[in-house]
């Protein structure tokens, strides 16, 4: 056999046994791989955790890059540009949307889309094309110490409504020093808690504002502060019903959590990321905990759920290999519908917001999940539409300060409505 003869000879053979260097098995059909780049260094470990068990399973390569802090837009517009661009990434907020729309592929209908429980954490283009999906979520709400609750003679059952959560924590403040704790934490408006009520607390009036707008798709130049007295109506009741003197709040030094912690409330308003701090810092009982809804007085609000929402949405590189969408695709499915898939992801980012979800040891984010299968609606996280917002809640905070010190609400309403307009003209001029 001559020299000339044996490649042929042996590339016949390969392409026989279907071992041809083309990337397609013998079938002809190309398997595809996948191209992560994750915005969440603190992800990362998980995420090659999650790649390198797809890749054992399967065979289809996934790899997973993570940007620096801070780097994930600058990242992503450099990655996009090189032939093997990242074909599953971030699209987290309506202000991506605007700039990476035309890179998702549509993600309505596909089989990871009609898994999903609900469609809040949806990101659509003007267009209505389904540019990403939610694959994991946070909620904040009112953290109660359930068997301080039981000390002073309530259930959690009991408290379905503003009406009801103020009942039981005028009762209880007006009981406190018999009790040996109060209803509430104190409510620090300094730089380390003030986030917590300029930021979350505020996101009861916008949400239900853009609801009775028909749900803001983008930053609205205006708002009304419709809802403002329902804002008051929370705020009065925190400052009013704990130990802390009002006239101090703005004062360096306090400390909600250890408060907490330390059974000197019931009542704490936060996140399901305070978890890991109070049960395994601080020492608290799982089994004492519990989340409800940041209730405000609103009409039917005895069917809302807790405050969720997230930033960590998929996206699908349009623009990559039809058999690396697939693959990417048929990833994503996975996580969201496999035992191994979604006990990984309970494991690393707590439940996500598919049918087939896997507990989280998180109770805040299992009480999420309690209200969403209970049929009660998502308080969405409507203060991501806030402009300048460093800007706006700073002088929120600022007349929120006045306030507690004996000044008129009205600064209150002036920073809330005539601050928005005033941010947004600052941002969009």
């Amino acid at each position: 056999m001559t020299k000339r003869i044996l490649p042929l000879v042996l590339c016949v053979l390969l392409v026989l046994s279907g071992c041809t260097n083309t990337g397609k098995p013998a079938g002809g059909e190309e398997k595809g791989s996948v191209y992560w780049l994750n915005f969440k260094p603190e992800a990362d470990t998980a995420l090659q955790k999650i790649a390198k068990t797809y890749t054992e399973l399967t065979g289809v390569e996934v790899k997973v890059a993570t940007a620096a802090q801070g780097q994930y837009e600058s990242t992503l517009t450099a990655e996009m540009d090189k032939s093997s661009a990242p074909t599953l990434f971030v699209v987290g907020t309506q202000a991506a949307v605007d700039t990476w729309g035309d890179y998702c592929y549509d993600l309505k209908g596909t089989d990871v889309y009609n898994e999903l429980v609900t469609d809040d954490y949806t990101l659509y283009d003007e267009n209505g094309k389904a540019c990403s999906i939610g694959y994991a979520y946070e909620c904040f709400g009112i953290i109660v110490n359930e068997e301080l609750l039981d000390r002073a003679g309530y259930d959690v059952e009991d408290i379905r409504n503003f009406e009801s959560l103020k009942q039981v924590a005028e009762d209880i403040h007006a009981r406190a020093q018999e009790l040996g704790f109060d209803a509430f934490t104190s409510s620090g408006l300094d730089s380390s808690s003030a986030w917590r009520f300029t930021g979350h607390l505020a996101n009861i009036p916008l949400y239900y504002e853009s609801v009775a707008d028909g749900g803001w798709k983008e930053c609205p130049p205006e708002i009304k502060g419709t809802y403002l007295d329902n804002y008051k109506a929370v705020w009065d009741l925190y400052i009013n019903n704990s130990a802390a003197d009002p006239r101090t709040l703005a004062t360096p030094g306090y400390d909600a959590a250890s408060e907490f912690a330390n059974e000197k409330a019931v009542f704490y308003q936060n996140g399901s990321w305070e978890y890991t701090n109070l049960t395994e810092k601080l020492g608290m009982d799982a089994d004492d905990l519990t989340m409800i809804p940041i209730y405000s007085g609103v009409p039917g609000e005895e069917n809302s759920g807790l405050c969720n929402g997230t930033e960590n949405c998929w996206a699908v590189n349009a623009n990559a290999d039809p058999a690396d969408i697939k693959a990417t695709l048929d990833f994503m499915y996975w996580m969201v519908t496999s035992d191994a898939g979604t006990r990984l992801m309970a494991e690393e980012f707590g439940p996500i917001p598919y049918k087939n979800a896997a507990p989280t040891p998180n109770v805040f984010l299992n009480d999420a999940s309690e209200y969403f299968n209970e049929g009660r609606y998502n308080v969405t996280w409507t203060f991501s539409f806030t402009p300048n917002v460093e800007a706006w809640r700073a002088a929120l905070t600022s007349a929120l300060t006045q306030y507690c010190s004996g000044g008129s609400w009205d600064a209150v309403e002036t920073a809330f409505v005539s601050g928005w307009a005033t941010q947004y003209q600052a941002a969009n001029s």
